[in-house]
């Protein structure tokens, strides 16, 4: 964040540089381990629809191992049919979370 106030001497303006405009968004998104981080991936921009699978395909389905379990939650990002598609066939299973009633 840019500082809005500063520091001089008595009589003596401050001088200082901000960036003003422009701002760049890079997202980071990778898959936790036991073991540590894998398939990280950054991405110049916002995450969307259209890049998330592109994280899948190429990034995270490559780095799978057997055994492995993948968690979506409910992004809509993660909803979209070709992330579905992208995850291996072996195994799959889709479960939903149910609200807990308290009774």
């Amino acid at each position: 964040m840019t500082r809005l106030y500063g520091r001089a001497p008595r009589g003596e303006r401050v001088k200082g540089a901000a960036p003003f405009g422009h701002w760049k968004t890079i997202t980071f998104v990778a898959a936790l381990r036991l073991d540590g981080i894998i398939a990280p991936w950054l991405l110049d921009g916002a995450m969307d629809g259209a890049a998330f699978p592109t994280y899948v395909e190429r990034v995270l389905v490559p780095a799978l191992e057997p055994g492995d379990i993948v968690v979506l939650d409910n992004l809509p990002a993660h909803k979209i049919t070709p992330v579905r598609e992208a995850l291996p066939e072996p195994g799959r299973r889709s479960s939903t979370c149910r609200p807990i009633r308290r009774t």
